[in-house]
């Protein structure tokens, strides 16, 4: 989602960007403010002084947004982590990271500290609007701080809702983290919370949309598939660091695979070793040296009655850093070097020498079986 974010400041460090998506939210805003809500607010006032305070309005949810993200970024700080970056996008904003809180006492810190900020912001401005009202400033100045306090008052109470990666559903996973001393668990049982928040949300709004309000129904919709998609991908996130965390290559690999030798034909290797053994990949050796490898990728790009007479020495893809690994690197490594390279197979060599091959369906096997042996140690927790 990040990939079109646009650096726009850089506060005590930390990148501040806007997303394309924030972009179309802060148009919205701009347009639904200017036409409808201040028109309401400030009747006859004219389009130009509408149009600023609309801006003005937007602006102010921008910095209220960032100042919630640093929030969160400073009580990160305090607890040893660090955050590169934040991002505003369509739903909010977005504080990156670098690593994990390490206790379930951190991650809750971490997370309060955003919706505590917004609920602070709140008190600023209904504060600065009574007093605004005492001093008989003009309309449009408290009329824009009113609308900050509640937006603000808004985004306070949104957060606290206990649904994950939102705040509300940090804080929720931190409490059953501090619980059952697992984070796993307690991510797992906070994106089932999550998820009956997001079908909620997606309920709400196709109800809406039945009952005649079309555009008040889009937004539940959008929330909640957004709550479900992040959820579940955060946990899988999550899974993909247990399940690999202490596993190399060698622990993942098939061994002995079935070989090519550079000097067989193209039809020798279809026939009797891609469809003898129900293989598509194939390492190639000649006197226990690796030499590259062939696939029936490659292969199909030789017209078939070639077959016979094209060797796979012609075709043959060597070895090189983007396509063979050592036996010994970290699974958490090769899942980062398949999503850099788009890969989806690899040698694995030590010194030229072949140990195997590893797959990207050799890792998710080993991740379906580490998710069943997680969900039944959580049922039994539950139970």
């Amino acid at each position: 989602m990040w990939g079109n974010a646009v650096k726009v400041a850089r506060l005590r460090g930390i990148d501040i960007k806007l997303d394309a998506s924030w972009f179309l939210i802060a148009g919205l805003i701009v347009w639904s403010l200017a036409t409808a809500y201040f028109p309401d607010q400030m009747p006859g006032t004219d389009t130009a002084t509408l149009i600023v305070s609309a801006v003005i309005a937007m602006l102010g949810l921008f910095a209220s947004l960032v100042l919630h993200e640093l929030a969160h970024a400073e009580i990160a700080g305090h607890f040893g982590l660090r955050i590169s970056g934040i991002t505003l996008f369509l739903f909010g904003g977005v504080a990156e990271l670098q690593s994990e809180p390490v206790s379930g006492k951190s991650e809750f810190w971490i997370a309060i500290a955003g919706p505590i900020a917004s609920f602070c912001l709140a008190l600023a401005f209904w504060f600065s609007a009574l007093v605004a009202e005492l001093l008989s400033v003009p309309d449009p100045a408290r009329v824009v701080l009113s609308y900050l306090a509640v937006l603000n008052l808004v985004l306070f109470l949104f957060n606290l809702l206990p649904a994950f990666p939102m705040d509300g559903g940090r804080v929720l996973r931190a409490w059953l983290w501090t619980r059952s001393g697992d984070l796993l668990a307690a991510t797992r049982r906070a994106v089932g919370v999550s998820a009956a928040f997001a079908y909620g949300f997606m309920g709400l709004g196709l109800y809406a949309a039945f009952t005649g309000t079309v555009a008040a129904g889009l937004w539940p919709i959008l929330i909640g598939l957004f709550v479900l998609a992040t959820s579940r991908a955060a946990l899988a996130q999550l899974e993909t660091k247990s399940a690999l965390h202490g596993r190399t290559v060698a622990d993942l690999m098939t061994r002995n695979p079935w070989t090519a030798h550079p000097e067989q034909t193209l039809s020798v290797l279809v026939n009797r070793v891609f469809l003898e053994h129900g293989i598509s990949f194939a390492p190639v050796v000649e006197n226990g040296a690796l030499l590259g490898y062939v696939d029936l990728q490659i292969v199909r790009k030789i017209d078939r009655e070639n077959w016979t007479t094209t060797t796979v020495d012609d075709v043959i893809e060597s070895i090189g850093p983007d396509n063979t690994v050592p036996s010994q690197m970290p699974g958490l490594d090769l899942m980062s070097l398949i999503f850099k390279t788009g890969k989806r197979k690899f040698l694995v060599a030590d010194r030229n020498r072949l140990i195997g091959v590893i797959t990207l369906s050799d890792v998710l096997a080993h991740l379906s079986v580490f998710r069943e042996v997680a969900a039944s140690s959580v049922h039994k927790m539950v139970k």
